[in-house]
């Protein structure tokens, strides 16, 4: 089973796409669109201090009465971050994900981002790992 290091390194896009803390939640959406995904982390230079997401965008900008462009992430961001070390296996990530209903999963080694999955990269996987025991179990009955 892989781990959390080589799924980030097997991603097609290894740039981890990041906003300051001062940067709007209208400037988030906007690069959060431009590289098509889900949830964007937010970075005081080097260090991790939070996470945007499309959920934190519809609960507290939309629902809130708060503009996209005059709010800064910082005010709106997830702040209690969980994240996990590079050597977590996809079930480890997976089972985290599942029991705190989150989707995105910053990877961290000595309080350095080395990526971030989301339960798509882990799906996926997770799916390929199950076709690849099964393509062997069937070549072992039948070969």
């Amino acid at each position: 089973m892989k781990t959390a290091r080589q799924l980030i390194g097997d991603k097609a896009e290894r740039r981890t796409v990041s906003i300051a803390p001062s940067g709007t939640v209208y400037q988030a959406l906007q690069i959060m669109a431009d590289n098509n995904i889900g949830a964007i982390l937010v970075m005081d230079g080097e260090k991790l201090v939070g996470i945007f997401s499309e959920r934190d965008y519809a609960r507290k900008v939309v629902l809130m009465g708060k503009t996209s462009a005059g709010t800064p992430i910082s005010e709106i961001m997830t702040h209690k971050l969980l994240c996990v070390p590079p050597t977590a296996t996809v079930d480890d990530c997976l089972g985290l994900m599942t029991e705190k209903r989150i989707r995105h999963l910053p990877v961290l080694e000595n309080d350095k981002v080395l990526g971030i999955l989301s339960i798509g990269d882990l799906v996926r996987e997770k799916i390929a790992d199950q076709e690849f025991v099964i393509d062997q179990m069937t070549h072992y009955i039948y070969g």
